[in-house]
C-alpha cells in the first residue's frame, strides 16, 4: 500500500501500520505535495519510497492507497486513486458533498474496487463491547440515544478546511451510533452560527468571518425505532464527548468515540452499574485499525466493515442535519447501509 498525505494525522497511521499491522500491510510509498514532509515521514517510519501522487498511483505493486489529505481534497484524491485502479481507504469525511460521495462509490463499483473510510474507531474494544450487550438483549429494546461532541474550535482553518466540529468530529459519533443501532431514516435539525466573527485561539488573535454553522444539533430517527439526539459544536470551552444508549432494561455509557481505548459502562434498572468486559481490542493510540480490517476483507473478497456505504450514510446524515435547519422541515434520508457485523481482533491476528 501507499500513503497520500503526510500531514498531522499520518504518524498515527504509519506508526501502527508499521508495527501492529505489519503482517497485513506493507507500506511501500509516501507521497505529499510537500516532498520534504513525505521524505521526513518515510525516514521516521522506514518507508522505502518517496514519490509524487502520480508516481504512487502509477506504481503496479501498490494495491491500496490511503488518502490522508485535508477534508477539502478528499474527493479529488480519492477519485484519482480509484481511476488508477487502486482500492481506497480515506480519512473522514468521505467527501464534501453527497454528489461527490456518491460518485466515489459508483466509480469504485464500476471498477470492482473497494472503498473503506474512517471513522473506524467503532471497531475498537469499547464500542464492540456495547454491540455485544445490545445484540445479547442486555438493554432490551434500545429506545433513546444521545451523541454529543463539543470542543473549542475557533480557528479559521478548522472551520473552513476541516469542516468544523460536524464534519471533523461528527463522523466518529455518528458512525458509532449507526454501527450500534443501524441506519437512520429521518432527521430534523438546527444548524446555528452563534458568532458572525471569531478570534483565532492559536494564531495571534486574528479575527475572521465565520463561513458555516459551528453548532449543529438534531434528532435522528433510526430504522429500528430508536430516537437519538445528536450535537456537534465547536463553540464550547473544552472537549466534551459522550455517547449513550438507553433501553427498557439498561443503559450504556460508551467511552469517547474518537479513540480506541475507552471503556464502557452499563447501568441496569436496579441501579447497579458495571464496566463492560472489553475482551481483546486495539488500545494503541493512533489509527489504522480500519485499514488492516480492509486488507483482510480485500483478500477474503468481502466488503470492509468501515465501508464506503457506511461513510456515505454518515455524510448524508450530516448534510441532512443542515438541510433540515435551512428548510425548516424533517428530511427523510435516501441512503442506507448495513449495520457492520461484530468484530474481533483475532480476525487480524491469525492472518
Amino acid at each position: 500500500m501507499g500513503v497520500i498525505g503526510c500531514g498531522a494525522i499520518s504518524p498515527a497511521y504509519l506508526r501502527n501500520m508499521k508495527t501492529h499491522f505489519s503482517s497485513l500491510l506493507d507500506v511501500v510509498a509516501c507521497a505529499d505535495l510537500n516532498q520534504e514532509l513525505a521524505a521526513k515521514r518515510a525516514t521516521e517510519f522506514g518507508v522505502g519510497r518517496v514519490c509524487s501522487t502520480d508516481e504512487l498511483l502509477a506504481a503496479p505493486d501498490i494495491e491500496l492507497a490511503l488518502n490522508l489529505t485535508p477534508f477539502t481534497a478528499h474527493y479529488d484524491v480519492s477519485m484519482a486513486i480509484l481511476k488508477a485502479g487502486k482500492h481506497l481507504f480515506t480519512e473522514k469525511a468521505l467527501a464534501q458533498t453527497r454528489e461527490q460521495g456518491m460518485e466515489i462509490l459508483q466509480t469504485a463499483k464500476s471498477k470492482g474496487l473497494l472503498v473503506g473510510a474512517a471513522a473506524d474507531t467503532f471497531l475498537s474494544a469499547g464500542p464492540q463491547a456495547c454491540l455485544r450487550a445490545i445484540n445479547g438483549n442486555e438493554l432490551g429494546k434500545p429506545t433513546v440515544a444521545n451523541g454529543f461532541i463539543g470542543m473549542p474550535g475557533h480557528s479559521e482553518r478548522y472551520i473552513n478546511v476541516y469542516g468544523g466540529a460536524l464534519f471533523d468530529m461528527g463522523p466518529y459519533y455518528l458512525t458509532a451510533l449507526v454501527a450500534l443501532l443501524g441506519p437512520v431514516v429521518r432527521v430534523s435539525g438546527s444548524a446555528q452560527k452563534p458568532f458572525e466573527e471569531l478570534t483565532e485561539t492559536r494564531e495571534g488573535g486574528k479575527t475572521f468571518r465565520v463561513s458555516r454553522p459551528t453548532t449543529i444539533a438534531g434528532v435522528l430517527d433510526f430504522a429500528g425505532g430508536c430516537v437519538a439526539v445528536f450535537t456537534a459544536s465547536g463553540d464550547v470551552s473544552r472537549y466534551q464527548p459522550r455517547v449513550e444508549i438507553h433501553g427498557v432494561k439498561a443503559s450504556l455509557f460508551m467511552g469517547d468515540a474518537n479513540g480506541y481505548n475507552a471503556t464502557s459502562r452499563m447501568r441496569k434498572s436496579d441501579r447497579s452499574e458495571c464496566e463492560l468486559p472489553m475482551g481483546d481490542g486495539f488500545a494503541a493510540e493512533g489509527r489504522g485499525l480500519g485499514v488492516a480490517e480492509m486488507a483482510v476483507a480485500m483478500r477474503a473478497g468481502r466488503t470492509p466493515r468501515a465501508s464506503g456505504d457506511l461513510a456515505y450514510h454518515v455524510l448524508d446524515i450530516m448534510h441532512a442535519l443542515q438541510d433540515a435547519s435551512q428548510q425548516n422541515r424533517h428530511v427523510r434520508l435516501e441512503s442506507t447501509c448495513a449495520r457492520p457485523a461484530p468484530f474481533e481482533m483475532a480476525e487480524l491476528s491469525d492472518k
